[in-house]
């Protein structure tokens, strides 16, 4: 078995899931960049590696379940376990996203890769991830997430737009995410939720003030947390976000 440090980042061929697979990689971990397209993902592994990351490419789309069951394999070849899943994959869906107008196959759509594509990746890791001795699961949400922050006189400021697909499916990934903590409640993996912020991505078309290295900075902070650390928390930058 390695016995580096083996992270797997989905999504992250570019944007946000790119720097934390840098980010990890620059600690001396090895990382496989999980991502559906073979150009972009091997792009991705290059200049990772032109960097000095041992980096490797999982070819991973995370609404198949044959996807995700082939990228656990590869991975048990390469490191034997895996010590970080960083669930960062998603979409935004169609825009606008008005609830009186949505064409119901977006909502769909957008919780496939954005809840169940977690739910897929993570159940076909699990098995992987209980041989590490420090195991954690990072799952990039928002706080546009957040029911707190949705409702009241505020909800504009701090929520961000209507959007019935993408909003929601990050409240519904913050549920799942608790439901895992609950089950895995006694075993050493550590389970939380991350905001990257308001990122400058192709997910919302660059409108974002953050750079993908600071959106990158809560993940790598929570696949670090020491043992005994939280577990089943929603953090930003700034602390604890509201659920």
């Amino acid at each position: 078995m390695n016995e580096r440090t083996t992270a797997l980042v989905t999504g992250a061929n570019k944007g946000i899931g790119y720097e934390i697979a840098a980010g990890l990689g620059a600690l001396g971990w090895r990382v496989g960049v999980g991502a559906r397209d073979e150009k972009r993902r091997e792009s991705a592994v290059e200049r990772l590696r032109a960097d000095g990351v041992d980096a490797f490419g999982v070819p991973l789309d995370v609404t198949d379940d044959a996807s995700a069951t082939t990228a656990a394999r590869l991975i048990e070849e390469q490191a034997g376990r895996l010590d970080v899943l960083v669930n960062n994959a998603a979409i935004a869906g169609d825009m606008p996203q008005l609830p009186s107008r949505i064409d119901p196959a977006t909502v769909r759509t957008v919780v496939e890769t954005n809840v169940i594509g977690v739910i897929r990746v993570t159940n076909a890791m699990l098995p992987l991830l209980r041989r590490s001795a420090s195991p954690r699961i990072v799952n990039m949400s928002s706080s546009v997430g957040s029911l707190a922050r949705q409702s009241g006189p505020a909800a504009d400021e701090t929520a961000g737009p209507v959007a019935v697909a993408y909003a929601p499916s990050k409240t519904f990934l913050n549920a799942v995410t608790l439901q895992y903590v609950r089950e895995l409640s006694g075993t050493n993996i550590l389970i939380n939720v991350g905001c990257p912020g308001y990122v400058a991505t192709d997910l919302n078309g660059f409108r974002g003030f953050r750079t993908p290295e600071q959106g990158a900075a809560i993940a790598i902070k929570l696949a670090t947390l020491p043992d005994g650390g939280p577990t089943g928390q929603f953090f930003d930058d700034s602390g604890v976000v509201p659920w």
